[in-house]
């Protein structure tokens, strides 16, 4: 199992729009994560950061990557949510998410 944390920020004139759509995740949506191998995924949110974090149990990360990316309710879902997301950092050059180095971990 592989574990990832990411944070972002939500667009402010889109916050609640972006809080709005993820109390009432398209069950598709849900169910392509699922199939890519991700388990346990919550997003945490304080103001306008987002951060997120996600178990990867799969086999091979770039190949279920694309199978999500490939899905189109998940095309969609991203068309609705990203918009309402922007860089943590402006200055990175992400499209919205920044997949964070982990530091520690107690098991």
């Amino acid at each position: 199992m592989r574990r990832f944390g990411m944070v972002a920020r939500t667009a402010p004139e889109r916050r609640e729009e972006y809080l709005a759509l993820h109390r009432a995740v398209w069950p598709g949506v849900e169910a392509t994560i699922t199939a890519c191998g991700i388990r346990n995924f919550t997003i945490f949110v304080t103001g306008d950061v987002l951060f997120g974090y996600y178990e990867y149990i799969g086999d091979d990360y770039a190949a279920d990557q694309r199978r999500m990316a490939a899905d189109p309710v998940t095309q969609e879902w991203w068309a609705r949510t990203g918009p309402c997301q922007r860089p943590f950092d402006e200055s990175s050059g992400a499209a919205n998410w920044v997949e964070l180095d982990e530091a520690w971990h107690l098991d």
